[in-house]
C-alpha cells in the first residue's frame, strides 16, 4: 500500500487550516502531520516533522511564506512547496517561483484541485492553476527573447520533453505521449536542464512559460 502524503499546513487563520485539514483527510492518501500559524513555526515544524509537502500562505506573521519557501530549499530531504494564496497578482506568482515554490494555487480553488495539486508537486512536478499560469505567462513575456536564444541549444526532442515537464506530466506520461522509453525521457530531461542551467521543475516551468513554449 502506498503511504499517505505527509502535509504540513501553514496559514495564520485557524479556519483556513481546519478547512484544508478537512479537505485532505476526507480522502485516503493524505495525512496532515502539522499546522503552523507563523512563518517561523512553519520552518521549525518542517525540520521536525519532515513533511512531503508544505502548503504555505504568502502572508503570515514574522517570516512570509516566500521567505519560508526560500529557506526550505536548503533542507534535506527537500519538501515540496505549494503556495496557497488569495492573490493572483503576477508579481506574487513570479516571486513564489523565484523562491523555489513547486506550485501556486488560489484559495478559492475546489477541494479536488487542492488534492490534485498536492499529489502533483509531491511526485516532483509543478502545478499552477490556470488563472495563475496566465498571470505568470504575462509577467514573463518580456523575457521571451532571451529564452528563445536558450531554446536554440535544445534538440527537437528535448523541447518536446521540456513542454511535457512544464505541463506537469510525469516521465512515464511523457514517454507514452512521445513513444519513447521512460529512461530516454530521463536522459533528455537531464540534458536539457544541464544546457539551460536549471535545477528545479519550478524553474523549468518558469522558463517554459517565459519562452512561450506552452503556447505552441
Amino acid at each position: 500500500m502506498t503511504p499517505p502524503i505527509k502535509v504540513l499546513v501553514a496559514d495564520d487563520h485557524m479556519i483556513v487550516r481546519t478547512g484544508i485539514r478537512h479537505v485532505l483527510e476526507s480522502e485516503a492518501g493524505f495525512e496532515v502531520v502539522g499546522e503552523a500559524s507563523t512563518g517561523s513555526e512553519a520552518w521549525a515544524l518542517a525540520a521536525k516533522l519532515q513533511p512531503d509537502v508544505v502548503v504555505l500562505d504568502i502572508s503570515m506573521p514574522g517570516e512570509s511564506g516566500l521567505q519560508v519557501a526560500a529557506r526550505l530549499r536548503e533542507r534535506s530531504p527537500l519538501p515540496r512547496v505549494l503556495i496557497l494564496s488569495m492573490h493572483d497578482n503576477a508579481e506574487y506568482v513570479l516571486e513564489s517561483v523565484r523562491a523555489g515554490a513547486d506550485g501556486y494555487l488560489l484559495k478559492d480553488a475546489a477541494a479536488t484541485e487542492l488534492r490534485s495539486a498536492i499529489r502533483t508537486v509531491c511526485r516532483g512536478e509543478s502545478y499552477f492553476s490556470p488563472p495563475v499560469a496566465s498571470r505568470l505567462r504575462e509577467a514573463l513575456r518580456g523575457e521571451h527573447e532571451t529564452h528563445a536564444g536558450s531554446l536554440r541549444q535544445l534538440t527537437a526532442r528535448e523541447r518536446e520533453v521540456l513542454q511535457g515537464v512544464a505541463r506537469g506530466r510525469t516521465n512515464k506520461e511523457i514517454a507514452a505521449e512521445l513513444g519513447i522509453s521512460h529512461r530516454t525521457v530521463e536522459t533528455h530531461r537531464e540534458s536539457l536542464m544541464r544546457k539551460l542551467q536549471i535545477r528545479t521543475v519550478a524553474e523549468l516551468t518558469r522558463f517554459a512559460l517565459g519562452a512561450g513554449i506552452l503556447e505552441s
